[in-house]
């Protein structure tokens, strides 16, 4: 999935998210289920959102789409896995 950027209008993140809701239960229910993609989310630390997405965010504060994407991601029993584990150095051996 691709979704709107963080300057797109509210109508256009709102009638996405919609979308991906309606796509995303029409899915089998499967014990396991994948979402993956730009999220254009930047997801932040804040303790509401740590059932979800844990405490190893790169961000502090979630941005609008942040929000968004946790909201879905709550709504469907999902976590935001890239915020789940300490992120390491990517440069560690160069």
């Amino acid at each position: 999935m691709h979704a709107p950027s963080e300057e797109k209008s509210d109508e256009a993140k709102d009638s996405f998210y919609e979308e991906l809701d309606q796509v995303f239960d029409q899915f089998p229910k499967y014990h396991m289920k994948m979402l993956l993609g730009d999220c254009n989310a930047n997801v932040g630390r804040e303790n509401s959102f740590k059932p979800t997405t844990g405490q190893e965010s790169l961000h502090q504060d979630s941005n609008d789409n942040g929000v968004r994407l946790v909201n879905f991601d709550t709504s469907q029993n999902m976590v935001v896995k890239s915020t789940m584990f300490p992120h390491q150095n990517i440069h560690k051996y160069t």
